[in-house]
């Protein structure tokens, strides 16, 4: 069946660089005409896309990170999940779902070779390829080193990350899971819906007071999505032979930065056998398909969740990214298109 292609699509394009908060009016919804594929390109159609925190660090236009930051007056791009609707000359068919990096517009001449194709069973929803699960799984599993028994605290907790991260330490043994988070309301979700036995609330008092309060025997494995203060009170508290990955760095990303500087007592560390691993889940892509199989086994038998919210239509992309830095949401934030 010949599908109808329009010649024109909406795409976001980033109107100006922010300084300090990030608000919709740095972006613009445009018309634009359909890309055209080139030879061994292929055209999707956007069905889903996702927004994450470093996007607001890629607006930076000295952002010191491994992947292109985003061009006023240009298009930005991102995650998402789309429709073939033409690949003459490729592995790839009309009707196939593929996830791509092309998003935040609703058509996309995508290389045959960074489409990956998605099964629609492996997933009770295939939003949940959109999700952070890898990187969760991976900070848990590799970097991390969760192991039966253990007590675990995960800063961001509340995020599309931590979420996820806390969900998969359970599964790895964890016999008790604390989190961080910056409200009452997402603590008692923490706990009610996603298994934490504890939560720290930024701006309750000292973290590292709370931190205490909550794991009175130490901490044996971190997975620290934010950095700063809170980094700090986890190495703190932290047993010894404890392993702390460093996943994020939000206390800074939500300003634009991917720093988040701490003082560090070296000697303190080496005395209690504390390992910091950086996580880069480039490092780390041969995990890909155990991490998927397994994220997408624990949610077909629901021992695991996708934590999310929806918004419809890519006139609400720019929204969903601010109030994502904005940490209105619990989860991930993913856009119909």
């Amino acid at each position: 069946m010949t599908v109808a292609i329009p010649a024109t699509h909406r795409e976001v394009h980033l109107a100006a660089r922010p300084q300090g908060e990030l608000r919709t009016d740095h972006f613009h919804v445009v018309e634009a005409p359909v890309p055209e594929p080139a030879p061994g390109q292929v055209l999707v159609r956007n069905r889903l896309m996702t927004v994450v925190a470093v996007m607001r660090t890629l607006m930076q236009d000295d952002a010191d990170l491994p992947m292109p930051p985003y061009r006023t007056g240009r298009p930005l791009w991102g995650p998402a999940i789309g429709e073939v609707i033409s690949a003459p000359g490729t592995g790839l068919s009309p009707g196939d779902l593929v996830r791509h990096n092309h998003g935040w517009r609703e058509y996309a001449a995508v290389d045959a070779a960074e489409a990956q194709r998605v099964d629609p069973e492996e997933m009770p929803d295939v939003a949940a390829h959109l999700s952070q699960g890898f990187t969760a799984w991976s900070g848990i599993v590799r970097a991390a080193e969760v192991r039966k028994g253990d007590t675990v605290f995960v800063t961001g907790a509340a995020g599309g990350v931590g979420s996820l991260a806390g969900q998969f330490a359970r599964l790895r043994g964890a016999t008790r899971v604390i989190g961080s988070t910056g409200s009452e309301r997402k603590g008692r979700h923490l706990i009610k819906e996603l298994g934490y036995d504890a939560v720290v609330i930024r701006g309750a008092g000292p973290i590292e007071e709370q931190l205490r309060e909550a794991a009175p025997d130490g901490i044996d494995a971190v997975f620290d999505n934010v950095g700063g203060e809170q980094l700090s009170a986890a190495l703190a508290v932290a047993r010894r032979g404890a392993r702390v990955a460093l996943v994020g760095t939000l206390s800074g990303q939500l300003s634009g930065d991917f720093t988040a500087p701490i003082e560090i007592d070296t000697g303190s560390l080496i005395l209690r056998g504390i390992t910091l691993r950086g996580m880069s889940g480039s490092d780390h892509l041969d995990a890909i398909p155990q991490a998927m199989r397994e994220f997408g086994r624990a949610l077909r038998e629901g021992t695991l969740t996708f934590p999310h919210t929806r918004l419809s239509g890519i006139d609400q992309a720019p929204r969903a990214l601010c109030e994502l830095l904005q940490g209105r949401h619990i989860g991930a934030v993913v856009v119909e298109l």
